[in-house]
């Protein structure tokens, strides 16, 4: 993956921020990597961790996804990027193009941590946002310890209800896609995933349509390695 201190300088740039008015609502977004141990049971009889890349979310409305399109092929915008490698920037940079899009941004940066990085079992990223109703939130981020497959929400998840700020458990949401960019390996094991690859080029190029993933190895039921929470804030609500 890319080096953490580099990607969160180049993610300073790239989030936009929300126009506040009267119903602005401010969520507190966590993901958290709820694994225990090394999970990952390889064939080599073997374990090893699950680890999250960092986390891209768009704030957006409209009932369409702006980060992919489950069915189609990656638009080449920088899903590959994030899929194969990480890092979100390249796509976080294209996103605030497309119709619809109200803020944008990423998070490296693990709660308590001093440095930038993925998180590992036991650890979470944690990061607000401003939304009014009627827009919605989009997340992905790679899983860490693939080729390139990444977490994300087909179905954007509606901040409100009606005029109510939604405070959830929205974990199921979530599913694990892969990208269709690269020829896949052992999740934990592969020579071209983040963790082991000398290269972010390296590992066999495919051109397949983003589609959930499909393993012939065990891959924990994404329930009992990630939670994502959204929670408002109350003081951005007691004025409305």
């Amino acid at each position: 993956m890319l080096g953490t201190r580099t990607l969160a300088l180049s993610l300073l740039a790239v989030g936009t921020a929300a126009t506040l008015s009267a119903q602005t609502t401010t969520f507190t977004i966590r993901v958290e990597n709820i694994s225990k141990g090394e999970v990952l049971q390889l064939s080599n009889g073997k374990t090893a961790p699950f680890v999250l890349a960092p986390v891209l979310w768009a704030v957006h409305s409209g009932a369409k996804n702006p980060l992919f399109t489950g069915g189609q092929p990656d638009m080449g915008k920088g899903l590959e990027t994030l899929a194969e490698t990480g890092n979100p920037g390249p796509l976080a940079r294209a996103i605030p193009a497309q119709a619809g899009v109200i803020a944008v941004g990423a998070d490296d940066h693990p709660v308590a941590a001093t440095e930038g990085g993925p998180i590992t079992p036991g650890h979470a990223y944690e990061f607000t946002i401003s939304a009014e109703p009627g827009q919605f939130l989009s997340v992905a981020a790679m899983f860490g310890q693939s080729n390139d497959w990444f977490y994300a929400n087909e179905r954007p998840i509606a901040l409100f209800n009606g005029t109510k700020a939604v405070a959830a458990d929205m974990t199921a949401q979530l599913a694990l896609w892969d990208a269709g960019t690269e020829v896949d390996e052992e999740p934990g094991l592969g020579p071209n995933q983040g963790p082991r690859q000398k290269d972010p080029s390296a590992g066999t190029p495919e051109r397949e349509p983003v589609a959930h993933a499909r393993s012939k190895w065990p891959v924990p039921e994404t329930s009992s390695v990630l939670r994502l929470s959204i929670t408002p804030k109350p003081e951005s609500m007691s004025s409305k």
